[in-house]
């Protein structure tokens, strides 16, 4: 009967939660009727893969796009620096709903609405409680950040989606082995413990994690950061368990085997999603080793070598991008959305908007309530693993550092805040542990403190309030000028 309930809570707080995210990211989806920032590139790259296999190139005049007109796409192959994995989910969005804006975002509000539901039920198994669960679906069906990703066609919310993904399945990697564990005590079996079989649920991150790499490269921190921490807990379950050769143990039949499953998978996923690439003829640089004999990495096949040789292209134009933009931000502000990026701005005539002047605006700021006590969340997860020893919040922050560090040498090139997309899952995560152990705190052994328990549910109404009254800047509403200077609480806004 127990279990029963707690099926049935789990159920309807995931129905809930992913209803509130759907709510959000799909309610007028279609608005504007225009290539929002970045999807100038994606969107159009997307129909061209639909109607030539690769990505064409294009004019100028994005204006004739929006209104139906193709015909500035080339035949002639474009340079294109990002692999193909997001492009291929816009371009699904197309096929079945049409070359609008609908159908061009529809994949990213689709996944960003999944990325909520896998954060809701992997922190409901973190915490073992459907309540914990459902504050961070619900925190991060909020953010405005992952609201305003989820409603533009461009890459980052797939990348959001894959590293989330990839880390839960981890996650569900590491529950299997400790159950094995616990049901081997250390007394039963010899010193290296039992052999806990094919992980499959590795070898799907693996999948994950290769998918995100063929999103953005910076899928590859994510899967090297998360692939050695698990590693490391894997260790640490391993000896608390009992077992006396832990260390080798989880060497080698963990590591080692992880390791190889890596340089495998990996590479095999990512180069499969360049299929498209090596069908057809008028792809970019496809036929590059051909017309360069002798050049590159001459002990791969030609078409391997125009891929490595077309890579090598990518990194130089990522390394030495330096064009400088009015919403460019430094990786050090992007916790506190410091220089959050504005997307789109439009003055209109609405009688309705009550005002003078109307405007539609797009700015990809987070709630600041979510972002702003996210980075004392971390701090605190800090603390406690210094001092306590409490590993599970640095967990959790784990995806928030990789998110974030591998940026930090980069910093003198051209980069923005909205690519913390990636860190918004682990920002609520790592809040929602800290809240929890805020509201139940260890001196209780679990119980709820009644004065902190009500500051939690005060704070989660104040999140609320404050994401009500930013939606209609996340969602390119008409709102008046007075409406719109009123949310820009810092001066970089």
């Amino acid at each position: 009967m127990i279990g029963t309930l707690w099926r049935w809570r789990a159920t309807a707080m995931a129905t809930a939660v992913t209803g509130l995210a759907a709510l959000l990211r799909f309610a007028d989806l279609s608005h504007p009727k225009a290539l929002v920032f970045d999807e100038v590139y994606y969107v159009r790259g997307a129909y061209s893969l639909l109607t030539f296999g690769y990505e064409g190139d294009w004019g100028d005049d994005e204006g004739r796009f929006v209104q139906g007109d193709y015909s500035d796409l080339k035949t002639e192959s474009d340079y294109i620096v990002h692999p193909m994995v997001g492009k291929l989910l816009i371009a699904a969005g197309m096929r079945m709903f049409g070359n609008g804006p609908f159908g061009w975002r529809f994949a990213g509000a689709l996944l960003g609405t999944a990325t909520v539901l896998i954060v809701a039920l992997l922190m409901r198994r973190i915490t073992r409680s459907t309540l914990w669960g459902g504050v961070a679906g619900v925190l991060l069906a909020v953010d405005g950040v992952h609201i305003t990703m989820s409603r533009t066609a461009i890459l980052d919310v797939f990348l959001a989606f894959f590293v989330v993904a990839g880390f839960a399945l981890l996650w569900l990697d590491r529950w299997r082995a400790q159950r094995i564990y616990d049901s081997h005590p250390a007394d039963t079996v010899g010193g290296f413990g039992p052999r806990v079989g094919i992980r499959w649920w590795r070898l799907a991150a693996l999948v994950t994690f290769g998918l995100a790499a063929g999103v953005k490269w910076s899928g590859l921190y994510f899967a090297a950061a998360f692939m050695v921490l698990f590693v490391l807990l894997d260790a640490a379950d391993r000896r608390a368990a009992g077992y006396r050769h832990w260390l080798s143990a989880t060497a080698l039949r963990n590591a080692l085997p992880g390791l190889a499953a890596t340089l495998i998978i990996l590479p095999a996923v990512y180069i499969a999603q360049w299929a498209n690439w090596f069908a057809t003829d008028g792809s970019y640089r496809r036929h590059w080793a051909e017309s360069n004999p002798g050049e590159g990495v001459t002990w791969l096949p030609a078409p391997l070598r125009s891929l490595w040789s077309y890579h090598v292209s990518m990194y130089d134009f990522h390394k030495d991008l330096n064009s400088p933009h009015p919403w460019e931000s430094h990786p050090s502000g992007w916790i506190i959305q410091f220089r959050p990026t504005s997307f789109y701005f439009e003055r209109v005539e609405d009688a309705d908007c009550m005002g003078d002047g109307c405007v539609q605006a797009i700015t990809s700021v987070g709630n600041p309530l979510i972002w702003w006590a996210g980075l004392a969340a971390l701090c605190y997860a800090i603390w406690r693993f210094m001092v306590r020893r409490d590993v599970l919040g640095m967990v959790l922050a784990a995806g928030t550092f990789a998110s974030w560090l591998p940026w930090v040498p980069f910093a003198h090139r051209t980069i923005f805040t909205f690519y913390a997309v990636t860190m918004a899952p682990f920002v609520v995560m790592t809040l929602t542990w800290a809240l929890q152990r805020l509201a139940q705190p260890d001196a209780l052994e679990g119980r709820f403190s009644r004065r902190r328990g009500l500051a939690v549910g005060w704070f989660l109404v104040a999140t609320l309030a404050v994401s009500a009254f930013f939606y209609p800047v996340w969602t390119g509403q008409s709102i008046p000028d007075w409406y719109r200077d009123i949310h820009v609480w810092l001066p970089t806004w």
